[in-house]
């Protein structure tokens, strides 16, 4: 084994002091809605909000001082960027980072704040690696891989020496997989503190890249996730033979998963999640029957997701869960009767967020014109309350199709 526990116990001592050591805390509401025990690493409170800073301060730590002086550079989709760019400045270490054309902008903002120097290169990591390689080649810069390093596995396996100090009898470690750093160090440190323990890693559908790997399958990848932090087709050379050891099964979760892990976060937690972070309680969401019962960790491993990103989670989980919904009516052409119907609206309690009619596009009668509503409602029991409200006043209520039956599965009325 290239990484044991007694490196990452000297990985810890090494980076203890420099990097937050992040709450482990029981979700009392999660817990109620999983049907399992469940404890959350909030890797998001670090200062980047993300775990990278664990690797990347032991690798940093690890360099001679020939090294330091030389710089060093990295490929990085953001949380690994962030991570080597701030450590790299506390350590007066010249850092130049490579990242992915679509990289969200306030990952590529947030590191360039931090000291780096960035350059935007390549549809993905991937590509974004080779353009770091050709870099460090040429300008003798000491290359810092995101998952595929002993130091930096090492350093991710910290995690779990903490959560399981502080919760012994875990059964089970629910861990995003991108190229591997993360779950390899923490199943080397979990397997070893506590055999038996389960480790099941979470890829998104779009890139199971490492799930592809282990079933000796072409790795075929899709083009854009909202985990972009583990969106990575090439599985690590050292974290593969430590995933297929150690790693008890890897699941994956889609996009709608991932977008109601975030929300349940957001609103239940009060803790922002980007993608990879949430993808953990996404896994455990979609199968719920597995941890039923069980002590499990989630890690989330962060926190930096773009706002334009997180506003369309919002809304769009706020119309999942029948908190905003859109209802079309046909009502007299006549002076009054939008206010009529306004008025029957704010009777049952329901919040008109927009309101538009037309008469163009409709099959209607030339004495009627056809409203739309966008409305706020509590959720799918008041919004049914609102549309029969609407059909005793005489009114044929139409909801979109795929709005008519709320999924009560989104529910978050329960506040933890």
């Amino acid at each position: 084994m290239s990484v044991t526990l007694d490196d990452i116990r000297a990985a810890a001592a090494r980076i203890s002091g420099s990097v937050e050591r992040t709450p482990f805390l029981r979700s009392h509401t999660l817990s109620r809605i999983t049907g399992c025990e469940l404890y959350i690493k909030f890797e998001n409170h670090q200062f980047t909000a993300a775990f990278k800073e664990r690797g990347a301060l032991n690798h940093l730590l690890s360099l001679s001082e020939e090294e330091r002086a030389r710089g060093v550079i990295a490929m990085s989709a953001g949380n690994h960027a962030q991570a080597v760019a701030y450590h790299a400045a506390r350590l007066g270490i010249r850092a130049t980072i490579v990242m992915p054309r679509h990289t969200p902008n306030l990952k590529v903002r947030n590191t360039r704040e931090l000291g780096a120097e960035v350059h935007l290169e390549g549809e993905g990591v991937d590509e974004a690696g080779e353009v770091a390689w050709r870099l460090a080649a040429e300008h003798h810069l000491v290359f810092v891989h995101p998952y595929d390093d002993e130091r930096i596995i090492a350093g991710q396996g910290t995690i779990a020496l903490e959560m399981l100090e502080e919760v012994p009898d875990l059964d089970a470690l629910v861990i995003p997989i991108g190229g591997g750093g993360l779950i390899a160090g923490n199943a080397i440190a979990a397997t070893e503190l506590r055999p038996g323990i389960e480790v099941v890693g979470v890829q998104t559908r779009r890139f199971p890249a490492m799930q592809q790997a282990l079933a000796g399958e072409t790795i075929q990848c899709g083009h854009a996730t909202l985990a972009e932090g583990i969106a990575v087709k090439q599985p690590g050379r050292l974290t593969l033979p430590i995933v297929r050891e150690r790693v008890h099964d890897i699941v994956l979760v889609d996009e709608p998963e991932i977008e109601r892990a975030i929300l349940l976060l957001l609103e239940i937690e009060k803790s922002v999640a980007e993608g990879a972070g949430a993808a953990g309680l996404a896994a455990v969401l979609a199968d719920p029957e597995r941890y039923r019962g069980r002590k499990v960790g989630l890690i989330l491993c962060g926190g930096n997701i773009d706002m334009l990103a997180l506003a369309s989670v919002i809304q769009r989980g706020l119309v999942r869960t029948a908190r905003i919904v859109r209802v079309r009516v046909a009502i007299p052409d006549v002076p009054g009767a939008l206010a009529e119907l306004t008025r029957l609206l704010a009777d049952q309690r329901a919040n008109v967020i927009q309101i538009a009619h037309q008469r163009t596009f409709t099959d209607l009668s030339l004495r009627a014109t056809e409203v739309e509503a966008t409305l706020e409602t509590l959720g799918g029991d008041h919004t049914r309350v609102v549309i029969e409200a609407l059909r005793q006043e005489g009114y044929d209520p139409v909801l979109p199709a795929n709005e008519v039956h709320p999924d009560e599965r989104w529910s978050t009325r329960t506040p933890g």
